[in-house]
């Protein structure tokens, strides 16, 4: 299952139903498990561990050094879990030490054509990130994201689950669970409802959503006080709880 033409530098650790095409590179410290298909003149490096039935297609770079000035060859590694589809010329990074030294991928991720992950970035799993899509150092994303072509977030930002990033949108703040960001520049544009009716969220919970989404950007009150209102309807309405938690977390203040 490994092409003749393939180079596996020792230490490296392959499961035997591994693929690997012609002219890939794989590093002395990457660990390859079960089921995945790695394409032609793919570079895997450094301290990166692939789950079970991931796809990497060809010309893209999984774990490289890390873009950033004040790395220092110390030990990082990057993580992806199972199956995720990686596509042509992406470009995924290890971690620092500034950032806890991992980055980290999820599962059942379809990240598509010419898509960058920086170093420490933490994504969660069913991400959509169409070609073109960027994230910079240290970004979490939370599950079921959606990236539309050449739409990014700056470092350190948060995008929470369910949120939807329109074309072109590079986002400078952080952005709750649900949201729905577009335009140029980007701005919250509601929730991204088509998202969770594909997921199986029913209308009742749909409306209670659109509702706090209303409450934290319509109502003009301030965050906290928004906050502390969802947080009294969150016995009835746990569907919130993902909203209120994003928006707690965030360290670089609300895309608005």
């Amino acid at each position: 299952m490994i092409h003749p033409t393939a180079i596996i530098e020792e230490g490296a650790r392959i499961a035997p139903d591994a693929e690997i095409g012609a002219y890939s590179l794989i590093g002395p410290g990457v660990e390859i498990a079960a089921g995945c298909r790695i394409g032609p003149h793919v570079v895997i490096s450094g301290q990166t561990r692939l789950g079970e039935n991931n796809r990497i297609f060809q010309f893209a770079s999984i774990g490289e050094e890390p873009q950033d000035k004040k790395f220092a060859g110390e030990d990082s590694a990057l993580e992806i879990g199972s199956g995720n589809t990686i596509r042509e010329y992406v470009t995924i990074n290890r971690g620092t030490a500034d950032g806890g030294g991992v980055t980290r991928i999820g599962n059942d991720n379809w990240i598509m054509a010419y898509c960058h992950i920086a170093h420490d970035c933490q994504v969660g799993s069913n991400v959509i990130m169409a070609n073109g899509a960027t994230l910079a150092g240290h970004v979490i994303v939370g599950d079921h994201v959606i990236f539309a072509g050449y739409s990014g977030a700056h470092q350190f930002c948060r995008i929470g689950d369910h949120a939807f990033l329109g074309m072109y949108g590079g986002v400078s703040q952080d952005v709750p669970a649900y949201v729905m960001v577009s335009g140029q520049p980007p701005r919250p544009r509601g929730i991204n409802s088509e998202g969770l009716k594909r997921r199986g969220f029913s209308a009742e919970q749909i409306r209670n959503i659109r509702e706090g989404y209303r409450l934290l950007y319509r109502s003009g009150k301030s965050r906290d006080e928004a906050l502390a209102e969802l947080e009294q309807r969150l016995p009835e309405q746990p569907e919130l709880d993902l909203m209120v938690r994003t928006a707690r977390a965030s360290t670089r203040g609300l895309l608005r």
